[in-house]
């Protein structure tokens, strides 16, 4: 089987106006203050200082806003939301090269974990010839995880980050591996069960 083929990367689009969220979360809640700080890191949200995230004005980003907004109320927090529209050109820079920077830092550990976990687990079951339908399957749903994780950083790179092509390739390259591999375990099942 080929590779699956990437959807090709949307234009970073030209932003001109900004969310911006300032926070409160109760104190003594640990578990609320993480809970948002998950939230708003996994849509992208870009920390101009504690509790006070940048975020590109985009209708799905809005949306998720509003409903982080909700669950910050559900934890006994508040918030403020407010459009940036006329943000000068030294602000609007910070702010794509901050979120450039957050994406070009993911793509690097997408790249980190093909190199240094995928490619060693499969080495590593060659190496103990463990070649079990078991061993696979788990091996495609790492490959899985990293594909998700790259579309979710595709989905926030905004700003066309640094990295995105060769995380691709990196993933490319894991599946070719994997296929490798399942192709391998495939031949010595059928020439077990053959002797038997």
């Amino acid at each position: 089987m080929a590779p699956r083929q990437r959807k090709s990367a949307p234009q970073a689009p030209d932003i001109t106006q900004w969310l911006l969220l300032i926070y409160r979360v109760p104190s003594d809640s640990s578990r609320a203050r993480v809970a948002v700080w998950r939230d708003l890191k996994r849509l992208g949200g870009l920390y101009v200082q504690q509790a006070v995230c940048v975020l590109p004005d985009l209708a799905d980003v809005r949306n998720s806003l509003a409903v982080l907004r909700t669950r910050i109320d559900e934890l006994g927090g508040s918030s403020i939301f407010l459009t940036l529209r006329d943000v000068d050109d030294e602000t609007r820079q910070r702010f794509v090269e901050g979120f450039r920077a957050n994406s070009a830092k993911e793509y690097s550990e997408i790249i980190e974990e093909c190199d240094t976990k995928f490619v060693k687990e499969i080495e590593f079951e060659r190496f103990r010839e463990n070649y079990t339908f078991e061993e696979a399957e788990e091996i495609r749903q790492d490959l899985e995880k990293l594909r998700r994780w790259l579309d979710k950083v595709e989905a926030r790179d905004w700003v066309d980050a640094e990295g995105r092509d060769e995380a691709r390739e990196r993933v490319a390259q894991c599946e070719v591996l994997l296929e490798e591999f399942e192709a391998d375990v495939y031949e010595r099942l059928n020439a077990a069960g053959a002797e038997e």
